[in-house]
């Protein structure tokens, strides 16, 4: 034991000396498994970073032995204003997954995450349950012994969503050095041993009062020291999406022995199972308790509810209320116009400047044709993607506007079309006869066929990004019934044509714009850089879905359509 003892000792010794005399900081990001340092004093991993959220694996202890539960857990830091999911994400989203195994010194298999209680997000009529800041969703591991008196190697791997208008997935691989503890000592607690007694006192306990859900939706919790002194407000959430409407506002009464929240069922409640959820409570100083409950199916109806007296107030924070179809379209016309000026859109400025170029020099009928297949390719993009969203929503997905940039083929896919537009635009080839409207055509060249095809375009890059008012209506459309949503998609489609119509429409704006000259091919090969900055950006997108593997795909697709494009243009020289 003293041969094991002693040279731990010095190490600690050295650290501390060398902290004391100012010759090594002591930091959190010092304090990483990379090292034996690290390892001895911390138990937290190296950091995996996105430009929203860092990840690290973490230990509530700093040693470890057989038998005796050691906390782990995936840490998440995120962004300000970004956000990720509890285990039921609410109307969008996908809960987080992660897995930890143990080998070397022990052995052993994490179990699942225990989940902290998550905030309420509402998002117009939609809402999300789901974290920010600083999160740490914590797991249980029971060493079992493998190699005596050796460290033991935890690997984790961990795939998450990182939110704000729009959703990044994002995945880690991570290890951990874990020391074995010396026989007859205590295992001291790590530095991260707060955030797991954080999560503990965050997660729900089972509840000791009795639960019922009744046929239309009217949840009761009933028990001694339910009143109103107790209970200033409550409310819950289910377990299973779908099975509610999750924004609609829980609105809490209390009486003494009885509180009562009215919900709105939806396509999944089943009103003869069982209905699990987690409610809060929160008493008139703020203080919240955090209950696990089973609520069984009857109880007290809607009529019962009714006569109850109003004791108790709406909870904090409150389900957003639905707003009005005709605010719900102008939200739609308003974010479509403003999507014309987000960074996703940039290819599609690239394309539609060269149209307008082209405008100046086209009769006025023509101007009127181009821009009326421009909107109509516009139009017919988002009815296509609206009525899938729809669809999906409808079989009980979850899935938000922009969902199709959670595939790594339709990513490559994507940045692979954007390429070969801007080789073309830089002229390393070019695009002719009955071809025009498939090339040339997309980067605003050509026909009216060209014409459509760039209005498919546009919304397809259009998709990962969401303007200011766009995510409320996108969230009305996917909560109205499918033909008012549906509406709110073309509506939202023809804001994001409304510039080019007005520019051919109206001759007097047209007449603004300069003639056609050789100025117009030195803009051409200009927008080639906007399109390749798309794909940079696409490439990146691609190494978030499918880590350096799926990088590699797209980038040999891009290699070889880039020497297919050069092989072409000598053919054509």
């Amino acid at each position: 034991m003293l041969a094991h003892t002693i040279p731990r000792l010095a190490v600690r010794l050295a650290v501390l000396l060398a902290v004391l005399l100012g010759l090594a900081p002591l930091s959190p990001g010092s304090l990483t498994s990379g090292s034996l340092i690290a390892g001895a004093l911390a138990a937290e991993s190296d950091a995996v970073s996105t430009p929203h959220s860092q990840a690290t694996l973490v230990t509530d202890a700093e040693s470890w032995a057989p038998g005796r539960k050691l906390g782990v857990g995936l840490r998440l830091r995120l962004a300000p204003g970004w956000h990720t999911y509890w285990s039921n994400p609410g109307d969008a989203g996908e809960a987080p997954s992660v897995s930890v195994a143990a080998s070397g010194g022990a052995t052993g298999q994490a179990g699942g995450i225990v989940w902290p209680t998550p905030q309420r997000l509402p998002e117009g009529p939609l809402m999300s349950y789901a974290y920010t800041g600083d999160v740490l969703l914590p797991m249980v591991l029971v060493p079992v012994q493998g190699e005596p008196g050796q460290p033991m190697l935890l690997k984790a791997k961990a795939d998450w969503l990182t939110c704000s208008t729009v959703c990044v997935p994002d995945h880690a691989d991570l290890t951990l050095t874990v020391p074995a503890a010396i026989a007859g000592s205590p295992v001291a607690a790590s530095p991260q041993a707060p955030l797991f007694a954080a999560a503990q006192a965050n997660t729900p306990v089972p509840s000791p009062f009795t639960a019922r859900i009744s046929a239309d939706g009217i949840f009761t919790l009933a028990g001694d020291g339910l009143s109103p002194a107790s209970v200033a407000s409550a409310w819950l959430f289910p377990t299973v999406t779908g099975a509610i409407d999750q924004a609609a506002p829980q609105t809490a009464r209390v009486q003494p022995g009885l509180v009562t929240i009215p919900l709105k069922p939806a396509s999944a409640f089943d009103p003869r199972r069982p209905f699990d959820a987690v409610v809060v409570l929160r008493d008139p100083n703020g203080q919240e308790s955090r209950l696990s409950v089973q609520a069984a199916p009857g109880g007290p109806g809607l009529a019962a509810v009714v006569a109850l007296p109003e004791t108790a107030a709406s909870p904090v924070p409150p389900g957003t209320a639905p707003i009005r179809l005709g605010q719900m379209l102008l939200l739609a016309l308003v974010g479509g116009l403003i999507l014309n000026l987000m960074p996703c859109v940039f290819p599609v400025l690239a394309m539609k400047a060269m149209a307008l170029a082209r405008l100046s020099g086209m009769a006025a009928r023509e101007q009127r044709l181009s821009a009326v297949f421009y909107t109509a390719g516009i139009l017919v993009a988002f009815a296509a993607l609206g009525g899938l969203t729809l669809g999906l929503r409808a079989a009980g997905a979850s899935v938000l506007w922009g969902f199709q940039f959670q595939s790594l083929a339709v990513v490559a896919g994507t940045c692979w079309l954007l390429f070969l537009v801007g080789l073309n635009l830089i002229g390393a080839f070019e695009v002719g006869g009955r071809l025009m409207g498939a090339g040339q055509g997309l980067a605003g060249r050509g026909g009216h066929a060209g014409d459509f095809g760039t209005g498919l375009l546009a919304v397809l890059v259009a998709t990962p990004c969401s303007a200011p008012y766009m995510a409320v209506a996108v969230a009305g459309a996917l909560e109205a019934p499918a033909a008012i949503g549906m509406v709110v998609f073309l509506v939202m489609g023809l804001g994001l044509a409304l510039p080019y119509l007005l520019f051919a429409c109206i001759p007097r704006l047209a007449d603004l714009l300069p003639r056609p000259g050789p100025w117009m091919e030195v803009l051409k090969q200009a927008m080639a850089f906007l399109m390749f900055g798309a794909v940079a950006w696409l490439v990146w997108v691609a190494s978030r879905e499918g880590g350096s593997s799926g990088v590699l795909a797209v980038a040999v697709g891009l290699v070889l359509l880039g020497a297919a494009g050069w092989l072409f243009g000598l053919s054509q020289r």
